[in-house]
């Protein structure tokens, strides 16, 4: 067990991706705090970890909210003693419903949410955790973009905007935060089957999906079990000399 005894925070966890990387980061010991808006989808995380025999804890958590992320983290030191590390992954995306239009046809109101929620709300959460991490004497914050942003995919640019802005925080916080023995990666994923949904609905997702298989290297649809084994391997000691980098986790139709 490569995280045994550690304490990691994955906001957005209680469902789709969130969901499988608190399932990956329980599996290999660290205690898993699900930080997540969905309060009883949390709870479900949490019940199915700890039916595994891991330890976890459940946390309503608006990250657009400075006074929720940190509680989010004086919880975390509460119960855990410590927080190691961070993953920050809760994003309006698939879940919320997003304008897929051209940029003169997206609400500025949209647009405003989405910087706050994914960006602003990034921020936040490390801001809630770095001074627990400092005082430990080092951390590991693991963001997440999207390959979109390196292919540019058009009809959504305020998301793309968000997934940009989270690479240059990546790389700014690298910089800032490595006296301390903080490491701030990313990893970005593509075009994942994720989302529960019912079976019409699913059925329309697999078919999204399977646009992206002809663009990649590998030729099958992404989930998010492809996405753990880069999450586990930043939020490990493996990669304790490793920070500032976006590591593109999409079967290799962006190659950088």
């Amino acid at each position: 067990m490569r995280l045994k005894g550690k304490v990691a925070i994955v906001t957005g966890g209680a469902h789709g991706i969130g969901h499988a990387y608190c399932l990956a980061l329980a599996d290999e010991g660290a205690k898993v705090v699900v930080a997540d808006i969905d309060e009883k989808g949390a709870i479900a995380t949490v019940q199915e970890i700890e039916a595994k025999g891991g330890e976890a804890l459940a946390l309503k958590t608006d990250i657009s909210d400075q006074k929720s992320t940190e509680e989010m983290a004086k919880r975390t030191v509460e119960k855990f003693g410590e927080i190691d590390i961070l993953v920050n992954n809760a994003a309006l995306f698939s879940r919320v419903p997003m304008t897929r239009a051209t940029f003169d046809k997206i609400p500025l109101a949209e647009w405003e949410r989405m910087m706050t929620v994914n960006l602003t709300g990034a921020f936040l959460c490390i801001r809630a955790v770095v001074p627990q991490m400092k005082t430990q004497g080092g951390g590991k914050i693991i963001n997440i973009s999207s390959s979109a942003y390196f292919t540019g995919t058009g009809n959504r640019v305020h998301y793309l905007t968000t997934r940009g802005g989270i690479i240059g925080m990546t790389r700014g916080l690298a910089h800032e935060l490595g006296e301390f023995n903080i490491n701030v990666n990313c990893v970005a994923p593509g075009s994942t089957l994720s989302e529960e949904a019912d079976i019409q609905d699913y059925e329309k997702k697999v078919e999204l999906r399977k646009r992206a298989v002809s663009l990649r290297a590998l030729k099958r649809i992404e989930y998010p079990e492809d996405l753990v084994g880069a999450i586990v391997f930043l939020a490990s000691k493996d990669s304790g000399f490793i920070t500032g980098q976006t590591i593109v986790v999409d079967g290799g139709q962006v190659m950088h």
